[in-house]
């Protein structure tokens, strides 16, 4: 497996996700730069309806790597009470609005509301996080849509470090259609056998002990231990779990795994600035996609 890197506290290579950001902002800037000398200025907009920390935090740190690389980023903070019918009056006003080329439903959102019936408001031209039905039946189909961000971030990563996918065995444990489904359908497209996991999966450790690539996204801290691993296997943690003392805790426990697996993305620092750096690349190539559009 190659390029070399690092290592963790055994001999298990660190798939960082870090080199990957950065290339991909310094692109995303480059790009900007062209758009803004024919006089367009690349925007994204975020939807938030929530009062939880950990989002605000997300959102935050979106909105500065935006700025970072010259992309206005606007925050419309609907609070945690806003009613389903105010969400999907904003998502098709940014959907109508000729300076806005990506939007984003943050999530989570408020009591009540939900996520599937809001997304299908979002232009598919615009949906940088392939949260619109249409978008994920686009990927399903093998057609193009901007998949969800961080489902191609573990691609991205696979890639950078080249991980063989044709004809291995892949196992994903967590369903999601933020991450585990297109993750699924990705993997398909690279030809690899995928089996998806979930709560219900009788006897997990028996279906991840024999993949060649691991995608752990369920969302619970440490959920993936020795008993569930092999040797040689290529393990991506989608797992952000925050803990008691501000950090963040991945789905695999990395101390059990480090001794057993060829490679393992840390938390953080893996899958996460890759997400965000995809995300502004999805909403550059919808800046550039609008300006075609206009000239044709």
């Amino acid at each position: 497996m190659s390029p070399a890197v690092a290592t963790g506290p055994s001999t298990a290579q660190v798939l960082s996700g870090k080199d990957i950001a950065a290339e991909l902002r310094g692109r995303n800037a480059r790009i900007v730069d062209e758009l803004a000398d024919i006089g367009i200025r690349v925007k994204l907009a975020v939807v938030v309806a929530t009062d939880d920390g950990s989002s605000h935090w997300y959102v935050r740190s979106i909105a500065m790597a935006a700025v970072r690389s010259g992309i206005d980023c606007e925050i419309v903070d609907l609070g945690a009470d806003a009613s389903a019918e105010l969400i999907r009056g904003t998502l098709t006003r940014l959907s109508g609005d000729s300076a806005v080329h990506g939007i984003i439903l943050q999530t989570p959102l408020p009591s009540g509301v939900a996520q599937q019936d809001l997304t299908s408001e979002i232009d598919p031209v615009k949906d940088v996080d392939g949260a619109n039905p249409v978008s994920l039946g686009r990927l399903a189909a093998g057609m193009t849509a901007f998949p969800p961000a961080t489902a191609e971030a573990v691609l991205q990563i696979l890639d950078h470090y080249e991980v063989e996918l044709a004809g291995r065995q892949a196992v994903i444990v967590g369903r999601s259609t933020v991450v585990g489904v297109p993750v699924a359908h990705l993997l398909l497209a690279r030809h690899s056998t995928v089996t998806v996991c979930h709560s219900r999966t009788a006897d997990l450790a028996e279906h991840t002990r024999r993949a060649d690539v691991l995608v752990v996204a369920a969302g619970r801290a440490g959920l993936i231990t020795a008993e569930h691993l092999s040797s040689g296997t290529t393990v991506i943690d989608v797992g952000t779990n925050p803990t008691d003392d501000g950090g963040l805790a991945g789905d695999v426990h990395a101390a059990e795994a480090w001794p057993v697996v060829d490679a393992l993305t840390p938390v953080p620092g893996g899958v996460g600035p890759v997400t965000t750096a995809l995300l502004l690349a999805h909403t550059v190539e919808a800046a550039q996609a609008a300006v075609r559009r206009t000239a044709s």
